[in-house]
């Protein structure tokens, strides 16, 4: 299994480039950042807290360091262009000689696309537009010419170069709703999603049943998946942390607790573990929470 850390975009360039040159330097796999211009009032944090922006941060650690992978959690389809996006995808991969995960998404935060008139549309229409900007993206990527004329995006004999580094540039999709496996199975090469270890088990069981309806190999697909973790010797905490969550995964309680979920994504077929840093604190404390999983709880588990 690949472990990898998701570092907060509200957080200051200069904490959170600490952060990733830290995770780097202590055996993680992989950076993720996610891609919001505001918060949503919830889960995601006041609408008024500073959130800096997904390429921007992407483009500047691949500058600035030299092993891990780098990938966003996920890129919004409602927010650039797709060729736009490949475009921008090709040369960060240059620049990071690469490392970078595509990770896309259809996009879903509603406060955000009225603030800045962005369209949004239904579920079924974000469906649709992003089944499109997959085959754009993918085309423009990996292919020397590319036609698509959908209903969302028209290109026609369109080309981008140079290509990326990687031959292909690996796609991850962020999704659990069997619409989205749907695209999974058709577009992807990586698969992501908020998860425990029952609910990754069954998705991933969806997700297979539509790569069989389609002729794709579901071990094509490689699995993440991720949720908030605290880590505490309190079991009170623990339980206050987890039940005040609510729907979102989370998992509270000690490094050998967290090592009994991680055994259970691996028996779900999961095959990297993310571990946000959300709720690690801030500075040293998350720095040594950090070391604690990689000592603790990776070994056990690394490929």
């Amino acid at each position: 299994m690949r472990f990898s850390v998701w570092l907060s975009h509200q957080q200051p360039w200069s904490e959170l480039l600490a952060g990733a040159r830290h995770a780097e330097a202590t055996g993680w796999d992989g950076i993720y950042v996610a891609d919001h211009f505001m918060g949503d009032g919830g889960g995601f944090g006041p609408v008024d807290d500073p959130n800096l922006e997904a390429t921007a941060l992407l483009a500047g650690l691949a500058a600035s360091t030299e092993r891990v992978r780098l990938g966003s959690l996920v890129l919004g389809a409602t927010y650039r262009h797709p060729a736009v996006l490949a475009n921008w995808a090709a040369a960060v991969d240059h620049i990071s000689s690469g490392r970078l995960v595509l990770g896309l998404g259809a996009g879903w935060q509603e406060n955000e696309h009225e603030q800045y008139g962005i369209e949004l549309g239904t579920p079924g229409e974000r469906i649709v537009r992003f089944d499109e900007y997959c085959a754009v993206v993918n085309g423009l990527l990996r292919q020397p010419v590319t036609t698509v004329v959908g209903e969302s995006y028209q290109v026609r004999d369109a080309i981008a170069e140079p290509k990326p580094v990687q031959s292909p540039l690996p796609l991850l999709i962020g999704g659990k709703g069997d619409r989205m496996l749907g695209l999974v199975a058709r577009h992807a090469d990586e698969w992501n999603m908020w998860s425990l270890p029952e609910v990754q088990a069954e998705r991933a069981g969806a997700l297979a049943r539509r790569c069989e309806a389609i002729g794709r190999d579901p071990g094509a697909i490689r699995h993440s998946t991720q949720a908030l973790v605290l880590l505490t010797d309190d079991p009170a905490a623990a339980e206050r942390f987890v039940a005040a969550v609510g729907s979102r995964a989370a998992v509270g309680g000690t490094v050998e607790q967290l090592a009994e979920v991680v055994a259970g994504w691996r028996d779900a077929g999961v095959d990297e573990v993310i571990i946000p840093d959300f709720v690690l604190g801030r500075g040293a404390q998350k720095l040594e929470a950090f070391d604690a999983i990689v000592e603790h709880v990776v070994p056990e588990f690394r490929d």
